[in-house]
């Protein structure tokens, strides 16, 4: 009787990681899933990298990762290769060269191709995700990578509209003509989520407009994508 509960338990984890090895192969497949994981270790590495040329240096390189990463992913066509090729190329090299020589100027030029290439970005994972077909694990880590891409959009139009507007937003209740990234990304996600936990406040009418529009946007993101699950799994008639 116990060996029998024993031979039980062991093909039960056998099963489990069968399972477990099948969605991670699964997983691995999808370019998305890279996409996304790159945003990820973005994000978290930005306030450790922020505060010294050499890790400067590092942050640009894993900021020409997550561009691979976003050319892969929008690669199904050959037509999103050349866009993404065309504007992720010169955002990487805009960056570094700036980062080599802390020429604003350059830093600035890549800010300006960065956010064309993540606006192309997240409007093609927009509509990959919403295609009427089979909701895949794909095109939910396409959703997820696109909300993320919409936050550090919104940091390159809040760091280029400082360029132009110095002052156009305030830190602490002083208005600042630079803000660290990792300053400008936490006050860009907490716009797009409507949290408004920040120090930073827009106090020019163009700063506020873009405000106005990344809460807007991070609004109807979530309520388009929760109504494409729920027609994808519709309730089932008693």
């Amino acid at each position: 009787m116990a060996s029998r509960y024993v031979d039980r338990g062991r093909k039960e984890i056998a099963s489990s990681v069968r399972d477990a090895r099948d969605t991670l192969k699964v997983t691995l497949r999808q370019r998305c899933f890279y996409l996304f994981c790159a945003l990820l270790v973005l994000l978290m590495a930005v306030p450790f990298l922020e505060g010294t040329p050499q890790g400067r240096i590092v942050f640009t390189a894993m900021h020409m990762s997550v561009l691979i990463a976003g050319i892969a992913a929008v690669g199904r066509s050959a037509g999103g290769v050349l866009i993404g090729v065309l504007l992720g190329v010169p955002a990487a090299a805009f960056m570094a060269m700036g980062q080599l020589s802390d020429a604003r100027e350059l830093v600035i030029l890549s800010n300006a191709f960065a956010a064309a290439f993540y606006f192309v970005n997240v409007s093609y994972l927009m509509s990959y995700a919403m295609r009427r077909d089979v909701l895949t694990m794909d095109k939910l880590y396409g959703a997820a990578a696109a909300f993320l891409m919409l936050g550090v959009l919104w940091g390159y139009f809040y760091f280029i509209l400082m360029w132009f507007h110095p002052g156009a937003l305030t830190l602490g209740g002083e208005p600042v003509s630079r803000m660290p990234p990792s300053t400008m990304l936490f006050f860009s996600f907490v716009t797009l989520t409507s949290t408004g936990m920040s120090d930073v406040m827009p106090a020019h009418p163009l700063a506020r407009m873009l405000c106005v529009f990344e809460m807007i946007i991070g609004v109807m993101f979530l309520a388009v994508l929760i109504a494409r699950l729920a027609g994808t799994y519709p309730p089932k008639e008693g």
